[in-house]
């Protein structure tokens, strides 16, 4: 009897020094890796699924060596009836051409059939939303461009300059995602236009953008994107921008669908020349799709 108390008293001490070692091996390990996580840098990745929001950019870039091929499409007016096929029979569509420089750097170009647009741009991230060693709230992104307008000048009467044909675009997007499913983001965007219509016309244009995503599953997310024109810097007869669509990612494709008031798909014509008004129905249908492919070799 007295040897199976000692049994069972040895066994307790037993049990109870290997709990307590366990116990700090648990607070050793628990520290351990708190210290990696703040001696480590924590990116956020997948703010939004692609390049593109809607119409306009997100802070998204395509990595180094991938060239990222979009076909764009916006067709007639919804309230066109059936006679138009409530938009179906009329159609304009943007090829563009985005490559990854570094995973800091892209470039694009692309070429519109509305007014006969070519667009060049690049896009610098220039802060990247992150935790741990560097904990930076918000991704920020910085994207010039260029367009090109080659249809005919309407009044062949005048001195037209090539000059003339030019617009330029300077955007900043300032983007935060929230959580796995939300995400939002500012694009403050000044244009500024060679040549003006009429001369009360301003040259200068500004606008304050907002677009966000909420993921509704693995593959789809629902997505907007809103361009207010400050009064005093603003075209005569134009109105916001308004876009609702979705993203469908399958593979290596990332579809997008979409309701917009604006036709013009580069950025002084969505942001500065919309005349479309939902309530009006003056919505037209369109889709974005997105295609990458890897260009060499990573060493």
């Amino acid at each position: 009897m007295l040897f199976s108390k000692k049994i069972c008293c040895g066994a307790f001490i037993l049990f109870a020094f290997c709990c307590t070692a366990k116990a700090q091996d648990t607070t050793d390990i628990m520290s351990q890796l708190e210290s990696e996580t703040e001696n480590t840098t924590d990116y956020t990745t997948a703010t939004f699924k692609t390049t593109r929001l809607i119409n306009g950019h997100t802070v998204e870039n395509v990595g180094k060596r991938v060239l990222d091929v979009k076909i764009s499409h916006r067709f007639g007016k919804v309230n066109g009836g059936g006679y138009e096929l409530f938009g179906l029979d009329n159609a304009t569509m943007r090829m563009g051409f985005d490559y990854g420089i570094t995973d800091y750097l892209m470039v694009g170009i692309g070429r519109s059939t509305y007014q006969k647009t070519y667009d060049a741009f690049f896009k610098l991230k220039i802060l990247r939303q992150s935790k741990g060693k560097r904990n930076m709230p918000i991704t920020l992104s910085y994207v010039p461009t260029i367009a090109l307008k080659t249809i005919r000048f309407e009044d062949t009467s005048r001195t037209n300059y090539f000059s003339s044909r030019l617009f330029f675009t300077h955007q900043l997007i300032i983007g935060r995602k929230f959580s796995e499913s939300t995400s939002l983001q500012l694009m403050p965007t000044y244009t500024h236009r060679n040549l003006v219509q009429l001369a009360a016309e301003p040259n200068d244009l500004i606008a304050i953008g907002i677009g966000g995503r909420q993921k509704l599953s693995k593959r789809v997310s629902l997505n907007f994107e809103y361009y207010y024109q400050l009064p005093d810097y603003k075209l005569s007869n134009t109105t916001n921008s308004l876009s609702l669509g979705f993203d469908i990612e399958t593979g290596g494709h990332v579809f997008q669908l979409h309701f917009t008031n604006s036709q013009g798909m580069s950025e002084r014509t969505f942001i500065t020349e919309t005349t479309g008004l939902w309530e009006k129905g003056d919505m037209f249908f369109g889709f974005n799709i997105s295609r990458v492919f890897t260009i060499g070799k990573n060493r």
